[in-house]
């Protein structure tokens, strides 16, 4: 993979962040996302990883590399923490642990998510897709499982941590890390937060140059975009630190980059209901009057995959306006309608 396929943060390599603190990108199998950060903290003799990257062999090839330029091997590897269950994220830390012996820990909320793994023994998006549905994009839905590979999943990718993570501080030799659990991308979301060197490993919750997708799960993801909001507003509550994405650039205010997003929502939020307009609809249509990503492309230019990301996503909003009592909504056969309402919270009658 070249450097202008992956661009100048995603290209092979380590960024030294602190003097013990680095950045090695990873490549990604066809994905958009090009890369994901993995951050190796050296511990004494051991190395911690926040995050271990997707198990594919150009992954870990890198890893390796990266690692031998800092003086160390897979075998140094004691612990990774992991900052939510996507594959991207997840599969190579439990490659290592079977590899080296490296204890694996994840956030306690995405227990549910991995125990249904387990059962259903399959990685479509039951949830997401059952979204669609309540959205009024059932013949979407169809399509997009239609279109998904299942013969390639195996579940031996998706064991459990060694251990589950609830908030409090991880204490290593040389590092102690505050565990903010963070739901809203996924309902298990946490950032590690490095108070004595002023580092957030933010993982997906904060990225520098995109918004992350909310609820893309297998479990009911409940209020996803709510959870997203007040999860901003937590990283806040912290002293300000420098932010360290699982993807993009590493860099610049944490606090800052929260506040642009925050701005986008209530941005987002707005050009939502002006899309709803005085209709009674549902999700499905009022996606389909909006624009996408950071490109303002067309809904319909959008592939089935990132269609089902933004009515879910379309959906998601109109839920936080429906809380903040500026929508109504109805489910007639299974579709959920919204419409405005009133200044004193009722339907509106125009």
């Amino acid at each position: 993979m070249t450097k202008l396929d992956r661009g100048p943060w995603a290209c092979s390599g380590v960024e030294t962040i602190r003097p013990d603190v680095h950045r090695i990108p990873l490549p990604l199998p066809n994905d958009g996302l090009r890369a994901v950060n993995v951050y190796v903290l050296e511990d004494g003799d051991d190395v911690i990883l926040i995050d271990g990257g997707w198990a594919v062999s150009e992954s870990r090839k890198e890893l390796e590399a990266g690692l031998a330029a800092l003086g160390h091997d897979l075998g140094d590897v004691s612990h990774i923490l992991v900052t939510h269950v996507h594959r991207d994220h997840y599969t190579q830390a439990v490659e290592l642990r079977r590899l080296v012996g490296s204890r694996v820990y994840l956030g306690a909320g995405e227990r549910p998510g991995l125990e249904m793994l387990d059962e259903v023994r399959t990685d479509v998006p039951v949830t997401s897709l059952d979204t669609l549905r309540r959205a009024g994009a059932g013949e979407l839905a169809e399509r997009v499982l239609r279109d998904m590979d299942r013969s390639e999943f195996d579940a031996s990718v998706w064991e459990k941590p060694d251990r589950w993570l609830g908030p409090g501080v991880v204490r290593f030799e040389r590092h102690a890390l505050r565990v903010v659990p963070t739901p809203g991308h996924t309902r298990g979301h946490v950032v590690y937060l490095d108070e004595s060197r002023g580092l957030l490993f933010s993982g997906d919750h904060v990225l520098p140059h995109i918004t992350p997708s909310i609820g893309f799960e297998l479990t009911t993801s409940g209020r996803p975009l709510a959870d997203y909001l007040d999860s901003l507003h937590l990283v806040t509550a912290f002293a300000d630190a420098e932010l360290l994405p699982a993807h993009g650039p590493a860099g610049g205010s944490a606090h800052a980059r929260v506040a642009e997003l925050l701005e986008h929502h209530d941005a987002r939020l707005d050009a939502t209901i002006d899309a709803l307009g005085r209709r009674t609809s549902d999700a499905s249509a009022v996606a389909r009057d909006l624009m996408w990503t950071r490109h303002e492309v067309p809904f319909a230019e959008l592939n089935a995959f990132n269609q089902m990301l933004a009515v879910n996503e379309t959906a998601a909003h109109l839920d936080v306006l429906v809380e903040r009592g500026r929508l109504a909504v109805e489910l007639v056969e299974g579709v959920a309608r919204y419409v405005r309402t009133g200044d004193d919270g009722t339907r509106d009658p125009r």
